[in-house]
């Protein structure tokens, strides 16, 4: 089994512009963001971390380097969701261009794509599992720090909370929050700790 430490990366300037969507967009962390991430290093000073990973975009990995002091491992699996026609907008500017599409991801983001043309929650509930789970299998005990995103996360944790996935707005990750739990080599997953501040 092992401890997973679950983090969004801190913040950017379209989270702070009205929460513009940046899906694969690979923008910097403000310095409020590097901010967020100090703390977070302080929250987790007495915690030995085993290993650490994230995001191969800047906004993930530099949260996670600032974190913990460590070598972050990038892994392409972890990135955040291709928002599709969303990408670099807010929620109300897209509704307003095409309500459907919307309202089609609102229903069942299962099987709708994320801006008409983006991922849906199955592909990337697929890879997100596959990397977690490829983690303990590899590793089988320990603690581990993994640097993420919004929409990846709260599909993964959706997933494994048993939620319809259409409620995964239900849960809240801020940037730079600790989201904690335990994951067993039989997928086995137990939430310890959601969008804390320890």
């Amino acid at each position: 089994m092992i401890n997973v430490f679950l983090l969004r990366h801190g913040e950017t300037a379209w989270n702070a512009d009205n929460n513009r969507y940046c899906g694969r967009t690979d923008i910097p962390l403000t310095p409020k963001g590097i901010s967020q991430a100090e703390a977070v290093r302080e929250q987790l000073k007495q915690v030995q971390i085993d290993g650490v990973y994230a995001s191969p975009l800047q906004r993930a990995w530099t949260t996670a380097q600032i974190a913990t002091g460590k070598e972050v491992i990038k892994d392409d699996r972890l990135i955040e969701a291709d928002f599709g026609n969303w990408e670099h907008k807010t929620r109300e500017e897209f509704i307003a261009e095409n309500e459907k599409l919307w309202l089609d991801w609102k229903r069942d983001p299962a099987v709708a794509r994320a801006g008409g043309t983006g991922e849906n929650a199955t592909e990337i509930i697929t890879r997100v599992d596959d990397f977690f789970m490829g983690l303990v299998r590899k590793h089988q005990s320990g603690t581990f720090l993994v640097a993420a995103h919004n929409g990846v996360n709260r599909f993964y944790l959706a997933h494994k909370l048993g939620m319809p996935l259409k409620n995964y707005q239900q849960l809240t990750q801020d940037n730079s929050s600790i989201t904690l739990f335990t994951l067993d080599e039989t997928g086995g997953f137990v939430l310890k700790q959601l969008n804390s501040k320890m």
